[in-house]
């Protein structure tokens, strides 16, 4: 397997990594499990949004998951 290039495919990469599963894939914008979504910036940043309100930015994709694992 190739490694990622792209946030994007490190994102995929860590959601699967952790188990966190993506229910609609929209590209820049995956709806995950938890009623959460997360919009992929093209600077790196990760918005994690909850029922379409941002609950915070992340650029570390395991404090990502982790914390959508937690929640």
């Amino acid at each position: 397997m190739n490694e990622p290039q792209t946030p994007r495919e490190w994102l995929l990469l860590a959601l699967n990594d952790y188990g966190i599963a993506v229910l609609v894939d929209h590209g820049h914008f995956l709806e995950i499990e938890k009623e959460y979504s997360i919009e992929i910036e093209q600077n790196g940043i990760f918005k994690l949004r909850w029922k379409g309100k941002v609950v915070a930015p992340f650029q570390d994709l395991n404090e990502l998951c982790h914390f959508i694992q937690q929640s």
